[in-house]
């Protein structure tokens, strides 16, 4: 039985910080929810004119929709420091605060990556497609479909710059080093080349100002994975 219960105090604290995180998803989404309005208004302004409607749950389904993406954001950094919480008593002095560190780090780069997916990513795609009409058709754009295509693009952005944290612990962990990374490298840029392709419209520049970053991103995550990979070796051979 005693060597059940760590197990079992290992349990109930990840279900409490798993609630913990829950309520603070609720709240910020309630409280998200509240400015809704404003936060549509914001975001509506690119679309260049005014949205249209097919339903009185349209508005109640895109008011949902972007609370909900508030909420997620507002609680990024309280999930990773319940995630900090739970794996402190297993982690050394020094790595707790190396650790603490990603917090602020997550949530800026998810920002970082959400602004730069709606300040340049969103309007070159937007306006784009609309070019592609040609004057074919009459054109009556929905909040709901705005919404979507704009969340479509930008969400995966928020996370792709989330790359580096990501590298940084997974190098502290020693399952990532330089080596790999960049063995992975030709790979890496095959796949962020295809994305790049992909979500942009089909002219040099656009590709350019989408691949780039991202190279970019990789760059620094095998940097940051030199550095951390150098270090663990220095320990080690002063632990020897």
């Amino acid at each position: 039985m005693g060597q059940e219960m760590p197990f079992l105090e290992h349990l109930t604290d990840l279900r409490r910080r798993l609630l913990i995180v829950a309520v603070a998803l609720v709240l910020s989404v309630l409280i998200c929810f509240l400015f809704v309005d404003h936060i549509y208004q914001l975001l509506a302004s690119r679309s260049g004119e005014k949205l249209a409607i097919l339903g009185p749950g349209d508005i109640l389904s895109i008011y949902v929709k972007l609370s909900a993406v508030g909420g997620i954001a507002f609680t990024i950094p309280i999930a990773a420091y319940q995630a900090w919480k739970f794996v402190v008593p297993a982690l050394q002095e020094r790595e707790r605060k190396i650790a603490l560190m990603y917090i602020p780090a997550l949530f800026l780069l998810f920002l970082l990556g959400l602004s730069f997916a709606y300040l340049i990513l969103f309007p070159m795609m937007y306006h784009f497609v609309l070019g592609l009409s040609n004057g074919n058709f009459d054109l009556v754009i929905t909040a709901n479909d705005y919404f979507t295509f704009m969340l479509n693009l930008c969400l995966p952005f928020g996370l792709l710059f989330e790359l580096p944290v990501v590298v940084l612990f997974l190098s502290h962990l020693g399952i990532l080093n330089p080596h790999r990374l960049a063995k992975m490298r030709k790979p890496a840029y095959l796949v962020l080349s295809v994305i790049s392709i992909t979500i942009t419209p089909p002219d040099f520049l656009s590709d350019i100002m989408v691949i780039v970053p991202l190279i970019v991103l990789y760059e620094i995550s095998i940097s940051i994975s030199r550095v951390i990979h150098r270090k663990r070796t220095r320990e080690t051979a002063l632990s020897a």
